[in-house]
């Protein structure tokens, strides 16, 4: 009898043994698979790493850089990734390789040079990137779009100026940089022979014996022409509009002075 009772015991304590060393291998386990669970959940979550143009490292330049790439050393210690034949908006800081780049416009490069915190002399140059790292300043498309567009006000110059308009004429690059400050402060020419006749502008006159142009304004034809709100209106209207266009040019530091007795101002030297 005492033998089956120290047997039993040690059953039991075997058993107890067993369904302990089984809890404890269940709870490890569930913590195993729970922490590995959560680990998972917050990769998931975690932001992607935002990719720098310019590593700050040599190091870090040559781990981040495809085979056929190269790196060219700026002046300032920075490195950037050359990409010939890449167009784009680049950070440059005088001559040699971009500090960063290449950006698709000009406000994603200005952010990036306030983030990375480059120096205020680097400035955003729309262009394409040598192989030796440098890069060869192009035209922008929005650059493109302006100059369509001062190319279709410029074709809205009286007759007057036919003979007048040559490449290296003062008179014609004075008409040009007018032209060009007007639509920039959103006053167009007026279309006196064209389909937009109607709508009225600002009127530039050549006067090379002055050495300048005549500037003034003209209402719509409504105004103008109909007068629908009478003659003293329309006589008030173009007075003070001239006068704006006169101030308009004068803050943007053309050489402005009254002309005739009509509200006409000569524009003799270019705010360039």
């Amino acid at each position: 009898m005492p033998g089956e009772l120290i047997w039993l015991a040690v059953s039991l304590l075997s058993s107890v043994g067993l369904v302990v060393a089984l809890g404890t291998s269940s709870t490890a386990r569930y913590e195993f698979e729970r922490n590995g669970v959560q680990q998972q959940r917050r990769k998931a979550a975690a932001p992607a790493p935002v990719a720098v143009a310019a590593p700050t490292t040599a190091a870090t330049a040559r781990a981040e850089q495809p085979a056929a790439a190269a790196v060219a050393t700026h002046p300032s210690g920075r490195l950037a990734t050359v990409t010939p034949m890449v167009t784009g908006w680049w950070l440059l800081d005088g001559p040699g390789a971009p500090l960063a780049g290449p950006f698709a416009d000009v406000i994603d490069a200005d952010w990036a040079a306030f983030s990375l915190g480059l120096p205020d002399t680097a400035k955003p140059v729309y262009g394409t990137q040598r192989e030796d790292g440098g890069v060869v300043r192009r035209q922008s498309p929005s650059e493109r779009v302006w100059l369509e567009e001062l190319g279709r006000q410029l074709d809205r110059l009286p007759a007057d100026w036919d003979e007048l308009i040559t490449d290296d004429d003062a008179l014609t690059t004075l008409a040009v940089d007018v032209t060009a400050a007007l639509l920039e402060a959103g006053l167009p020419l007026h279309d006196g022979d064209g389909p937009a006749r109607a709508s009225g502008g600002a009127c530039l006159t050549p006067r090379p014996e002055l050495g300048g142009l005549v500037v003034a304004w003209r209402q719509h034809e409504r105004m103008s022409v109909q007068q629908v709100r009478g003659a003293e209106a329309d006589e008030a209207v173009q007075r003070t509009m001239s006068s704006a266009v006169a101030a308009v040019l004068e803050q943007l530091g053309f050489a402005v002075e009254p002309y005739g007795s009509t509200g006409g101002h000569l524009v003799t030297a270019s705010g360039r």
